[in-house]
């Protein structure tokens, strides 16, 4: 895994900084190319070719191309056997080169024989052509600058800010859609001019023209013949598992596995320990709470497989972590799991390079409770809204919250705020995090004439995209290509290699991926039963206390620490902050921090994004050299 960078000029020095912005990514080389009206850097986290030969950027036999590459390609063997065949020449053993020679045979279309995750930049000199592109899925990230002619990319923003001409201003949509989704949806950032390529999508830059950032795939939801039978699907779900594990088990260094004791992270390690016959290390998070903590599942799957089982305890967070943390996500992003992510990432490293993690089985396969919420609400609308809105919800308004993850209480407030949500915003309503009238509440009056309030705007545009038939499926898209990239992946991104960690992702193989975008909707979500045909696929392969439990996630249990252990982190950060003064109304704030800490309402969702926001303000403006700073930060 691996920090690219490059621009549309020739400046050593500042490639030179730019790249060590991101040693993190990769300690173990570097290289640098200046010339020709570019310059291209590279870190590396040296996975497979551990030698000299591995060093990027690469370069094709006649020195007219060259690649700098983050990723991993799981069919380069195979792609490098055709390509040899063509009479390319291989200088190395990586699974870069055979991104290289593949471009230099098939040009652009070589994207269509790149099985893997990916993030990549080649410079084209006879073409006078700068090619990017990102992986299908998103899983890893790349971003671009863009204004007046002058073109900067790398693997992560803070890399890009470190060139001067730069300017560092607050792009407002973007903090109103992440106040409400808990991201910053591609391909916008928290930042005007910079952008993400988004998933699936590939960005052509030449001098005198803005870049073109075109798609080159999106999931199908079109039926597989191969998939008549529920039988002969569960089959197929097992074949394309087990492939799938076995192709990212590639690897010159040691690997592991986060196990969390959940459905999908525990299928992965019935399938490792199918092709390793010697120590398989496990690692998973716990806390004290045991409404939070899912110790005991994962210690039934550790001793089932026989693995040597990591486990890490987190009782408190260090203002020191959560800090750290927030800085490598380069914007806000309040995924309440990155902290214990972060920490897991660096626990793991202590003993390998590689960790496979269960990201993805839930989008694919109707994992999340959301799903069902999305069902029953075609119930629960059935009563009229006047009953709704002035005796449910006024009464389960006035009910205290629970300490616990997952409350009777709990759930039935967070259900009802998402049911009188508007019905386009479809089961995401359940992910979003500005109730009605909250927005126009907690934001200032001058904050609202910079943005649109309309929050379910960019679902509409990605449904309308979906070539699904029925409800569920079309839900599955907009996880998949809507939440789960500029969220769950970003996350993981982030803090693995804030660690010089590699995390492999096998449940978004994109055979894997595409067969289960062609199963019926209802084989996934059968009555309100999550993930129904992957949980029959695993009959028999996990014990059965695994395969029929619901979802839990080792979310970290925020609510409760902002109420104790961060409660005085959280009040200086918002009564100190200029971006909560200057955005927000802080009698709003006051008000949702107030009834928080009473435990008449749990606000910290919406607290723990305002405390997101003034910390990354804290170092991206007030913590910058004034230089750098673009009129109003803020």
């Amino acid at each position: 895994m691996c920090g690219i960078c490059g621009f549309n000029r020739e400046d050593a020095r500042l490639l030179e900084i730019m790249t060590n912005e991101m040693t993190h990514r990769g300690p173990d080389q570097y290289g640098f190319h200046c010339g020709e009206g570019v310059s291209l850097g590279h870190r590396r986290l040296s996975i497979i070719d551990l030698s000299e030969h591995g060093r990027q950027p690469m370069v094709n036999e006649d020195g007219t191309i060259r690649l700098i590459f983050n990723g991993e390609i799981y069919n380069f063997q195979e792609l490098r056997l055709e390509l040899e065949a063509r009479g390319h020449r291989f200088s190395s053993q990586s699974d870069s080169e055979a991104v290289l020679h593949a471009y230099e045979e098939y040009g652009v279309e070589s994207l269509q024989k790149l099985r893997g995750m990916f993030a990549f930049a080649i410079w084209d000199s006879r073409k006078r052509l700068l090619f990017l592109a990102r992986d299908r899925i998103g899983i890893k990230p790349l971003y671009y600058f863009f204004k007046d002619g002058r073109f900067v990319f790398a693997s992560e923003i803070k890399a890009i800010l470190k060139d001067p001409s730069v300017p560092r201003e607050l792009h407002h949509q973007a903090l109103y859609d992440y106040l409400g989704f808990e991201l910053v949806p591609a391909p916008e950032t928290m930042f005007k001019h910079i952008y993400k390529i988004p998933a699936g999508h590939m960005l052509l830059f030449k001098e005198g023209a803005p870049p073109q950032v075109k798609p080159y795939w999106d999931l199908s939801f079109k039926p597989n013949p191969q998939a008549f039978t529920y039988e002969s699907a569960v089959e197929r779900i097992r074949e394309l598992l087990d492939e799938a594990v076995k192709s990212h088990l590639v690897s010159d260094v040691p690997l592991g596995v986060f196990l969390s004791g959940g459905l999908d992270s525990s299928a992965l390690v019935a399938m490792m320990r199918r092709h390793i016959t010697g120590k398989l290390r496990t690692f998973t998070i716990g806390y004290p709470d045991k409404t939070f903590s899912e110790l005991e599942y994962a210690k039934i799957v550790s001793d089932h497989f026989q693995t040597e089982h990591h486990v890490l305890m987190i009782d408190s967070v260090s203002q020191a972590d959560i800090e750290k943390a927030l800085w490598h996500l380069d914007e806000p992003m309040t995924d309440l799991s990155t902290v214990p992510l972060y920490l897991i990432c660096r626990k793991a490293r202590e003993h390998v390079t590689v960790c496979l993690s269960g990201e993805g089985g839930d989008e694919s396969f109707a994992g999340y409770d959301r799903f069902k919420a999305s069902k029953a609400s075609r119930l629960y609308r059935l009563i009229p809204g006047a009953i709704r809105r002035n005796i449910i919800s006024r009464l389960l308004d006035r009910l205290p919250d629970q300490a616990q993850k997952k409350g009777l209480v709990n759930v039935a407030k967070r259900y009802v705020q998402g049911a009188d949500l508007p019905e386009d915003g479809r089961h995401l309503r359940w992910q979003y995090f500005l109730p009605t009238g909250m927005a126009s509440a907690l934001f200032s009056a001058d904050f609202q004439q910079h943005a649109v309030f309309d929050p379910f705007r960019r679902i509409r545009k990605y449904d309308a995209r979906c070539d699904a038939l029925d409800r569920v499926n079309r839900e599955i898209y907009l996880d998949m290509r809507f939440m789960m990239t500029e969220s769950v992946l970003m996350k993981v991104d982030r803090m693995s290699m804030a660690n010089s960690l590699e995390i492999r992702v096998p449940l978004l193989d994109q055979a894997y991926v595409e067969f289960a975008a062609s199963l019926p909707g209802d084989w996934k979500l059968r009555g309100y039963e999550t993930k129904a045909i992957f949980r029959s696929a695993l009959e028999g392969i996990l014990p059965d206390s695994i395969v029929h439990r619901g979802k839990q996630g080792y979310s970290l249990p925020v609510k409760n620490l902002l109420r104790g252990q961060l409660k005085d982190y959280m009040i200086g950060l918002l009564n100190e902050s200029p971006i909560i003064r200057e955005c927000f109304n802080t009698g709003t704030v006051d008000r949702l921090v107030r009834e928080h800490l009473a435990m008449t309402h749990n606000h910290n969702h919406i607290l723990w994004a305002l405390v997101n926001v003034a910390n990354w303000h804290q170092n991206v403006f007030v913590g910058a050299p004034r230089a750098n700073r673009a009129g109003n930060g803020a």
